[in-house]
Formats: C-alpha cells, structure tokens, sequence
C-alpha cells in the first residue's frame, strides 16, 4: 500500500518551545505543504484557542489541489454528554473534511487523569468517533501513549482502539507520546496490531529519546501506512517524527510509494522556508537538508569526493534539493583548495608547491584564530591576493573610535577614519549604534564617494566569538559579518585581541569582496 503522508507542523509543531507563528504563516506553510504534496495538513485544535478557529476559516478560502485540512480535537469529557461536548461542537464547526480524535488509550491515564472506568473509557471513545463520523467527516483516532499502554496492558490498548473503529474510525495512529519506545518495541508492537486490524494502521513518534525516526521506519516496516510528523522536527519537548527526514528514507531507501507524488528537489527549499517563518534558526546538522548534511572537511574525504562522491555522499545532494560544500579548515589538504578554487571559478597554477605553501598559510591562519568555514568572502579574497589577482581599492590610514556612555543610559559612538583612494584621502567621521556600527557608516561613507555601487551594500548579520576563553578580557575575538546587496549576500571573518580592529577587519573584506565582484 501507497504511505499517507500526515502533517501536524501547524497543531503538534507549534507546542514546541520558542515556536511562535501568526495566522499568515500558518496560511503560508499550508499553501507550501500542498505544493509539496502532503497528503493531510493538520491545521490546529479549533477548541482551544482563536487563532486556531480563525485558521479554519480563513483556510476555506485556499484553493487547495493536494492536501486536504485536518482538525484536531480530543474525545469528550463525559460518555452521557457527547451531543453538547463544546469541543466536538468545535471540530464539526471547523468544517474540516478530516477530524483527527485522540483518546487514551493507557489505563494509567484513564484512570488517573480521567477517573473513568474501563468501560466508560471504551464508551467515551466509542461515542465521540461516531458523533464526528455521522456528521460526515473522516476521523482518524490518534491512540495516545499506545505503546506505552500496551506494554502495560495490551489487552485495554487494543480494545480501545477498537472501539474507535466500531465508531468508523478508518484510520490507528498509534502515538508514541511519550518519545521513550526503542525501534524493536515499535516493530513488535505494530506488527501486532496491523494482523489484528482491517483498517489503516498509522504512527506518530515523538522524540524523547533520539527515536521518533527510526521509530516510524520501524513501524512502515511492521505494516503502518499513515505517518505523521512535523517539518523540521518541531514539536513539544524534544520533537516530533521530523518529515525532512522520513520521507526521503521512505522514498529513496525504501522504495515506498507516497498516495501523492513528490518532487524531493524542493525538499530543502521546504525546510528552509518553515523555518523562516517560524523565525528559528536552522539545524545545520539535520539529515538530508541541512547545510552540513553534505559538507567535506577532512581533506583525505575531500580528496576522495572529488574522484566520486559515493566514497563519502550516501545519495546524490541535488536529489533532496541540497548541495554539495567543502569547508576550508586547519584540516584541509590540497583537495579542498582545489574543490574551492574550481567553485570559484579560479584557476590554480600547475606548480604543486603553490598549493603546499597556501594550505599551510591557511592552517597558520587557522591556529592565530581565523575560521574561513563560514567567512567564504574572506577566503576567496585571500586566494586572489596570494594570486595577485586583487588590486588595492582603498587603504585605511588612521582609524578613531569615541564610546561615550552615562548612568542614565545615555550612549554615543563615533568613529573617525582616513582612507586613501587612488592617492586621495578622504577625512570623514560618523556616529552609530554601537562602535562598530559607527565604523561601518563611516567607511561606506567615505568610500561612497569614489564607489557608488556600495550605495546598496548593507550589514546583516554581526557576531562575535572569544577564543581562549582563560585569557579573560585580553583574550582574542573572532568576528563574523554576512553583508548583502539587491541580488547576493557574502560573509568575512575578522581576528584580533581588539574587538574594533577584528571588525574593522571584516568589514574591510567584505567591501573589499564586493568592489572585486563589481
């Protein structure tokens, strides 16, 4: 059977810490979830907050050609008051084509946080299921913590479950709430339930113990055709089942057939863009997409991708839409500054002793404190000059820096320079926020003048790093800045026991990157 490919980024993923979407982003990650072509978008719980009951109406008005909308919701709270339950009211309200319905399915949680008997419990589920399926919609029973209900009492586990699907529950999810089952447990355990039932056996992992993976593999292996899961991972406490991960497994690994074509390529593009929108960095580390997934830096691996990427790539990046990066470090060989000049478009002389002498000015580099495996600005322009390639645009003759501050909290920063063009000296102050945003307004102040195209140049991002923290305040810094344009962004590293002087290091390259380019 075909995989379902079930979404809940917008309900489950947003219960993770420092995940805070609005409205248009929950719309926005819908519309991107339907071009990918996942099967079933959970939108949110309509019972439980506004801005879930505001999703579902405004999500009405999205054509969607892929993806069909779910609402999520639990059972009722008392058997003899299905009819006025205001939370089933809420899901039939939603106008969702698809309810996802958790119930308990663990007597520990019947008992404890219910207080209902076993039968009351198998009644609840019963009832709320078929109150949502008589009023026309398809509803998936999220079977919440069944694993771990199961190892306690497999007989009240399964018999809950079927009572959903007495309801017309089409559809098992079987929840690993928890995140604490290994991939064996999930295998036996699943293999168990999809002989004893007729209908679609799904799995939702969470990933307490580094499991939610391996954990839903397992359970497709065992004969579960649903699977849920977040983009990204995102979720409460450690995460959910992260899709980015599963699907490319499910496809390329395993072979599995999806009930709605993908195109993997976009897969990264996909991560990147709910990322963005939830405002949370990205796991460079994450597996398939992230920026590190295939990136090289010893230089014997390095030297082997360059004859085939198989030695070191379990797939072909460009498959899930990522790329293929060799970092320049104090690990490098001669193979990495050859891959980085090929990329570059720079070609490196025949004499072999060049590269010798480069990579271990690099390593030199490297030891002082620089680190060029974020800064590539800095590295290509470090290459070009070793090259003599790279003329002299400017020279910085005399620089100043003023910091004064109050106890009321007043500041005032300003940054005084000379900078010599072409045998020309431009004299020129300005103030900022902060020292080094006054050098920064300063130096494109005074360039401007001889450059115009640094008019669209702009700083985005500046961060600062103590190396040798033992050292205390005369401890070296290293500082990174990513700068931009109307159409690229490029990133400098600059080093020092002076915080101004490092900056002013980066920012020299950086405007020196961009007048080599233009």
């Amino acid at each position: 059977m075909k995989i379902e490919l079930f979404d809940t980024t917008l309900r489950d993923g947003t219960q993770g810490e420092g995940v805070n979407i609005s409205i248009h982003d929950k719309l926005e990650i819908t519309r991107r979830l339907n071009e990918f072509g996942i099967d079933i978008i959970e939108g949110g719980w309509p019972g439980s907050n506004p801005k879930d009951e505001e999703y579902f109406e405004r999500v009405q008005n999205i054509k969607l050609n892929k993806s069909k909308i779910c609402a999520f919701g639990s059972t009722a709270r008392y058997p003899d008051r299905i009819d006025t339950d205001n939370n089933l009211q809420k899901l039939v309200a939603s106008n969702a084509p698809i309810i996802t319905i958790f119930g308990k399915t663990w007597r520990f949680h019947s008992e404890k946080t219910l207080g209902l008997t076993d039968e009351q419990n198998e009644e609840l589920i019963y009832k709320s299921v078929k109150f949502l399926v008589d009023s026309g919609r398809r509803v998936i029973f999220d079977a919440e913590h069944f694993y771990d209900g199961y190892k306690d009492d497999a007989q009240f586990a399964i018999t809950m479950c079927k009572a959903a699907v007495k309801g017309g529950a089409d559809t098992i999810a079987l929840c690993d709430t928890n995140g604490g089952s290994l991939p064996h447990e999930v295998f036996d355990i699943t293999e168990d339930i999809v002989k004893q039932f007729d209908v679609v056996i799904g799995i939702h992992a969470h990933n307490d113990s580094g499991m939610a993976a391996a954990n839903t593999i397992a359970a497709v292996q065992a004969g579960a055709t649903h699977v849920q899961g977040t983009i990204n991972g995102v979720g409460e406490r450690c995460g959910n089942s992260d899709l980015c991960t599963i699907i490319p497994n499910l496809k390329l690994k395993m072979n599995r057939e999806t009930v709605t074509e993908l195109d993997l390529t976009n897969l990264t593009s996909l991560s990147n863009f709910v990322y963005e929108m939830m405002n949370v960095s990205p796991n460079t580390r994450s597996p398939f997409v992230g920026k590190s997934a295939f990136a090289h830096k010893g230089g014997i691996h390095v030297s082997s991708v360059l004859k085939d990427s198989r030695m070191y790539e379990h797939l072909d990046p460009t498959v899930v839409g990522n790329r293929q990066r060799v970092i320049v470090s104090d690990l490098s060989g001669q193979s990495n500054i050859r891959y980085k000049a090929a990329k570059l478009g720079i070609e490196l002389p025949e004499d072999k002793e060049f590269n010798k002498k480069f990579v271990l000015f690099l390593k030199d580099l490297e030891y002082k404190g620089f680190q060029f495996d974020g800064a590539e600005a800095s590295f290509e322009m470090l290459l070009r000059n070793e090259l003599n390639e790279l003329k002299t645009f400017f020279k910085i003759t005399y620089a100043k820096v003023n910091v004064m501050f109050n106890n009321e909290g007043m500041e005032y920063s300003e940054a005084v320079l000379k900078v010599e063009v072409n045998g020309e000296t431009e004299h020129i102050a300005a103030d900022g926020h902060g020292p080094v945003n006054a050098l920064d307004k300063a130096l494109h102040k005074a360039l401007r003048i001889f450059y115009p195209e640094l008019e669209d140049v702009h700083l985005i991002d500046y961060k600062v790093r103590v190396l040798g923290e033992g050292d205390g305040t005369s401890a070296k810094v290293r500082v990174l800045i990513e700068s931009g344009d109307s159409k690229n962004t490029w990133s400098t590293v600059g080093v020092s026991e002076n915080i101004i002087q490092a900056s002013l290091q980066a920012l020299t390259d950086s405007i020196n990157y961009k007048l080599f380019k233009s």
